[in-house]
C-alpha cells in the first residue's frame, strides 16, 4: 500500500513563490509516519516548498488541517479525488467543523490520531473507509515515535521540534486549543522525550507544547531531567509561571533561551472577557517581567487587539509597553474568531461575523478582521495592527532593544542572532498582509467530489 502525506500551505499568489521564512518541520506528518506499519510505503510533500505530484501513483492521501490551511487543503483534496484517490483529513479544523471537512474527504479523523491511524490504514487497504473516525478519549503518549526520515532533503530551519505534552487546562475564550483538547493536557514520559532529543541532535530545541507550564510539578521534574543534556531550548508558556522562584531557576538551569507568552491585552476588562484573568495575579505584568528579567529569559510576547473594550489609543499604549520592556519579539495580532471556540459562537450569536465561514469566503485575505469590533471598524483594527508591527520592528526600536545586554544581547553571538531574527520579522510585516487563503490559480473555487468515481461538482 502507498500513502501520501501532505502538509498544506496557507495559500498561493499566482506567479509568486511561497513565503520562505520560519519554515520548520511539521510534526503531524512525522507522527503519522511513525504510526504507519513498515509494510506501507510513505511519501511526504510539503506544499510550502515543493510542488505536489498529483499524478504520482498512491492509494491514500492524508492531511492534517488547520483553519488557515483549510481552503488550500480542500483544493488539494479535490485534485486527488478527481483522480480517484481517497483522502483522509484530521487535525484541528476537521475536528472542530467536521460537517464541513466531510464534504472534501472520504474520511475524517476527529481528535488525536494515536490508536485511530492504524485502523484507518487497515480500512483503506480493504477499500472500506468509514466516513468518521472518532477518538473516544485522550490517548496516552507513551511510546510515541516520530519518523523524521520523511524530512530528508527538505530545507527546514535547523531547529529540533519536540513535543513534550499536548493541550492546556486554561479555557481562554478565543483559543481553539481548549476546544480541541477539552481543557486538558497529556504529557509524554520524560525518558521518551530525552531519548528523542538525543536522537535529533539539534543545537536548539523548540518544545511545541501549547503550554509547557500547564502542570507546574510535571514541568519542574522535566526541567530537572533536561539539565544534564546541556541543551538550549525555547517553548510556549503562561505568565503564571513567572511567579514561582523554583520554576524560574529550573528554566534557566535547564537551558531555556526564551518563552512565547500570551499577554493578549493590558486591559483587565478584556482579560476577564477572555477568561484570562490569571494574567494579572501576583502583582501582574510588571512583577512577572521583573522576575523573568532577573533570570535572563528572552520573551516573544503576543497581543490580541480588537477586543470589545479596545479603542484607537489601545494600540499606542500596547506598542509603548512593548518597546519600554524591550521584548525580544512581539506579535500584534488582531482578534480572530476560530471555529469551535466560545468566541466564534458568541460573535455569531451577536450577528457580528462579516463572513461565515470566513476561512472559505472568496473575499477574505490573511490579516483581515472577519467580524465587527465594538470600539472601531474592522479596517481600523487591521491598519493599527500593521502600524504597531511596523513601529516595533523599525530600526530605532530594533537598535534600542538590541542594547539590552541583560537579556536580549548578553554576548556578541546573542546580539548578532537578535539582529538576524528581528530583521526577518521586520521583512515579514507586510509579506503576509492580504495573502490569499487557498491557491489563487483555483480561481476561488472549492471543488467537492461526491465519490471517487462519481464525477465533479462545484
Amino acid at each position: 500500500m502507498r500513502v501520501t502525506l501532505i502538509h498544506p500551505c496557507m495559500g498561493r499568489r499566482i506567479g509568486q513563490p511561497y513565503i520562505r521564512s520560519w519554515q520548520m518541520e511539521p510534526l503531524a506528518p512525522a507522527v503519522l509516519a511513525g504510526l504507519t506499519p513498515p509494510d506501507v510505503r510513505v511519501r511526504f510533500y510539503d506544499d510550502r516548498m515543493e510542488p505536489i505530484p498529483y499524478d504520482e501513483p498512491t492509494d491514500l492521501v492524508a492531511m492534517s488541517v488547520e483553519t488557515y490551511t483549510a481552503k488550500r487543503a480542500y483544493q488539494i483534496a479535490s485534485a486527488y479525488r478527481r483522480r480517484g484517490v481517497p483522502v483522509v483529513m484530521g487535525g484541528f479544523h476537521p475536528t472542530l467543523v467536521p460537517e464541513e471537512a466531510q464534504q472534501y474527504a472520504e474520511a475524517i479523523v476527529i481528535g488525536e490520531a494515536e490508536t485511530l491511524w492504524p485502523q484507518v490504514l487497515a480500512d483503506a487497504q480493504q477499500q472500506r473507509l468509514r466516513p468518521v473516525y472518532r477518538q473516544a478519549h485522550r490517548p496516552a503518549l507513551a511510546g510515541l515515535r516520530l519518523d523524521r526520515r520523511i524530512f530528508a532533503g527538505k530545507r527546514y530551519l535547523p531547529i529540533g521540534l519536540v513535543e513534550a505534552g499536548r493541550g492546556c487546562h486554561f479555557r481562554c475564550e478565543f483559543c481553539a486549543i481548549q476546544s480541541y483538547f477539552g481543557g486538558t493536557q497529556t504529557r509524554r514520559p520524560i525518558d521518551d522525550i530525552l531519548a528523542e532529543i538525543r536522537q535529533i541532535n539539534q543545537q536548539l530545541i523548540f518544545f511545541v507544547d501549547d503550554n509547557i507550564t500547564c502542570n507546574m510539578d510535571e514541568a519542574k521534574a522535566f526541567f530537572r531531567a533536561l539539565i544534564p543534556l546541556k541543551i538550549r531550548w525555547v517553548s510556549q508558556a503562561s505568565i503564571n509561571a513567572a511567579h514561582d522562584e523554583e520554576f524560574l531557576h529550573l528554566l534557566r538551569a535547564s537551558g531555556c533561551q526564551g518563552l512565547l507568552i500570551g499577554f493578549e491585552t493590558l486591559n483587565p476588562d478584556n482579560l476577564k472577557r477572555m477568561h484570562k484573568g490569571f494574567n494579572t495575579m501576583h502583582g501582574g505584568y510588571e512583577v512577572a517581567l521583573a522576575n523573568l528579567r532577573r533570570y535572563g529569559i528572552r520573551l516573544y510576547v503576543t497581543f490580541i487587539l480588537g477586543y470589545d473594550d479596545d479603542q484607537s489609543d489601545t494600540f499606542r499604549e500596547t506598542l509603548d509597553f512593548a518597546i519600554r520592556h524591550r521584548f525580544y519579539m512581539v506579535a500584534f495580532n488582531h482578534l480572530t474568531p476560530f471555529p469551535g471556540t466560545p468566541l466564534y459562537a458568541r460573535l455569531k450569536q451577536e450577528g457580528r461575523l462579516l463572513y461565515d465561514p470566513w476561512w472559505l469566503h472568496p473575499d477574505y485575505r490573511y490579516g483581515m478582521v472577519p467580524f465587527v469590533p465594538r470600539g472601531m471598524s474592522a479596517t481600523q483594527v487591521e491598519q493599527r495592527c500593521v502600524q504597531a508591527r511596523t513601529a516595533f520592528y523599525s530600526l530605532p526600536s530594533l537598535l534600542r532593544r538590541s542594547l539590552d545586554f541583560q537579556v536580549n544581547s548578553r554576548n556578541f553571538l546573542m546580539w548578532s542572532h537578535f539582529f538576524v531574527i528581528n530583521t526577518l520579522m521586520r521583512r515579514e510585516v507586510l509579506q503576509r498582509k492580504s495573502f490569499p487563503l487557498g491557491d489563487e490559480a483555483f480561481c476561488g473555487e472549492l471543488l467537492k467530489v461526491r465519490g471517487q468515481r462519481d464525477g465533479l461538482y462545484v
